[in-house]
This record gives C-alpha cells, sequence and structure tokens, in this order.
C-alpha cells in the first residue's frame, strides 16, 4: 500500500541521512502501468509531493516499460518539476534507439538536468511489450544534449565508451554461445 511505501521509504531515509549519504527515491511506473493499476499524471505528481515532504531532495521518475512518448515525457516532467519544489528531479526512461533524442530533449526542455542512462542501452525491461527497448543509451543522451550546444566533458571518453560497450556485448554474446 501506499502508507507502506511511505513507511518504508522512511526507515531508508533515516539510514541513508544517518550514514552520510545522498538519497535519490524512484518512481517506477511513472508513464504508465501494464497491470491494469490506477495510472494517472496526478498520481504521479501526488507521489512526488509525498516524497519531496518526506523531505528527500533528489526524485527520478521512472518510464520503465518503455511506454511513454516525448509529449507525455515534456508534460510529465513539468508537472513533477513544478510539484517537486526544491528538488532534483531526474528522469529513467526505457526506449528504443530511434527515439531516443526526441525522449531526451522532451525532458531537458523542461528543465531536467539529470538522466540515468546505460552505455550503448545495456539492459532491458522484461516488461516491455517491445523486445528493442531498454534503457537510454548514454550516447544518445549525449547526442541530444549537444543538440543543446552544451559542452560535456564526458562527450571526449566516446570512443573509451563505445570500446567498453562492444567488449562487453562480445562477451555476452560469447556467454550467451556458451549456453547453447
Amino acid at each position: 500500500s501506499q502508507k507502506e511505501n511511505q513507511a518504508v521509504l522512511e526507515k531508508i531515509k533515516t539510514r541513508a541521512d544517518d550514514a552520510g549519504l545522498a538519497m535519490v527515491a524512484y518512481i517506477s511506473m511513472a508513464f504508465g502501468n501494464p497491470y491494469g493499476d490506477p495510472w494517472s499524471e496526478d498520481k504521479v505528481a501526488e507521489a512526488v509531493e509525498t516524497i519531496a515532504g518526506q523531505g528527500i531532495r533528489s526524485i527520478s521518475i521512472a518510464d520503465t516499460i518503455g511506454a511513454a512518448d516525448a509529449e507525455l515525457i515534456h508534460r510529465l516532467v513539468a508537472a513533477v518539476l513544478h510539484d517537486g519544489g526544491d528538488c532534483e528531479v531526474g528522469i529513467h526512461m526505457h526506449t528504443t534507439r530511434d527515439e531516443a533524442t526526441a525522449k531526451v530533449l522532451a525532458a531537458y526542455d523542461v528543465g531536467c538536468r539529470r538522466f540515468d542512462a546505460a552505455i550503448g542501452g545495456l539492459g532491458g525491461c522484461p516488461f516491455a511489450q517491445d523486445q528493442l527497448i531498454g534503457n537510454v543509451p548514454t550516447e544518445e543522451v549525449l547526442r541530444a544534449l549537444k543538440q543543446r550546444g552544451l559542452d560535456l566533458s564526458i562527450e571526449r571518453q566516446l570512443p573509451v565508451i563505445a570500446a567498453m560497450n562492444a567488449a562487453i556485448s562480445d562477451e555476452f554474446l560469447a556467454d550467451a554461445a556458451a549456453a547453447d
């Protein structure tokens, strides 16, 4: 239940505070729920207000199934930034590579400045209906932000990132072939 979740979150926050750790609270399925549970943009905004009210200063909304389009991302991120007060609001997206740039820019253009990403988009979502949906690729986030004129020091590391991605992919494919 929501009350149980709030109690658990409060315990985690207390432990993080006691340890001097920063905390990020994630709202999963913030852009839709494939299980038929009630979902609305208002419910997400209420969850953000509740979490912020618990003193958590960093909140990430997640499209864990790749359901959102750029328009919904734009609208919901804007609402969450408004309702989150002085909280840092980030986004965790699962998407196809060809939709990644539009989705990143939809969030960036309304003020989101923290993006979860994975090298090469590694990782996926077993619940997504599209098998090509994975984490938003780090490379695509960097390309999108470059379109907005940002000079990102990590961009100089793209060749290293690409090599890491290739090595990880090669290792994964070798392990998968050995398992067959």
